[in-house]
């Protein structure tokens, strides 16, 4: 199991080195259609019928996100302004998150819902697990309950696979159906997007070995 989680980390590491790669490539590629990460997002929304949602600029590398609470599709620096066939990929993947709230997907509702529980969870999880393997000897309280409440996160994992494939596949059927990308362009739009799940994949499966590390120490001790 050590080995496992050893592996799972140093796959997760080279994954994400390969994306911010192929992003760093990708980003060089201009767009013939020289449209901007945010134009291409204004595009998507008006074409689903969505005039609720609005389209920012935020900081850092790689942080775009979209809000469901504040209902913003946030772009990131190399995003917003950009005219490249990175930037289009993931304008389009965000706005594709937005699409999924306006359609009321439902696995975007169920993660939505658990995101509440889940940050009450992360403040006390890791102290609760901590306590556990100390306390093993004495009792097997605290490590049950930080593994119940561990499973909760990989439950979230697993549940944001599909909210994030679904995403990309919206965006990719849009970009091909609207013309705003060539062929060419379209694949590594694609390509930059399948690295960008493969990140999700990867915590996925990390978070369910850590998970069972945890349950296999609980297990011996019974």
């Amino acid at each position: 199991m050590y080995f496992l989680v050893i592996l799972l980390m140093a796959v997760s590491w080279g994954i994400q080195w390969r994306l911010r790669s192929k992003f760093k490539k990708y980003a060089q590629v201009g767009l013939q259609s020289g449209l901007t990460g945010a134009q291409i997002a204004e595009l998507m929304l008006a074409d689903h019928g969505i005039t609720d949602v609005r389209i920012v600029s935020t900081d850092g590398s790689l942080t775009d996100h979209y809000n469901p609470a504040t209902k913003t599709v946030n772009l990131s620096e190399g995003v917003y302004a950009e005219r490249s066939a990175a930037a289009a990929a993931v304008a389009a993947h965000e706005c594709g998150h937005a699409v999924q709230h306006a359609t009321a997907y439902s696995m975007l509702q169920f993660r939505s819902a658990m995101v509440p529980a889940l940050s009450a969870v992360s403040r006390y999880m890791p102290w609760i697990l901590l306590a556990g393997i100390f306390m093993l000897n004495r009792t097997m309280i605290p490590l049950g309950l930080g593994i119940a409440l561990f499973s909760l996160t990989t439950l979230f994992s697993f549940v944001t696979l599909p909210v994030e494939f679904d995403a990309s596949r919206r965006a990719l059927a849009w970009m091909d159906k609207r013309g705003v990308v060539t062929v060419q362009e379209h694949a590594m739009a694609k390509d930059a997007l399948w690295w960008a799940a493969m990140t999700y994949v990867v915590a996925a499966i990390s978070s369910l070995a850590t998970l069972l590390y945890y349950v296999m120490i609980f297990m011996r001790r019974r």
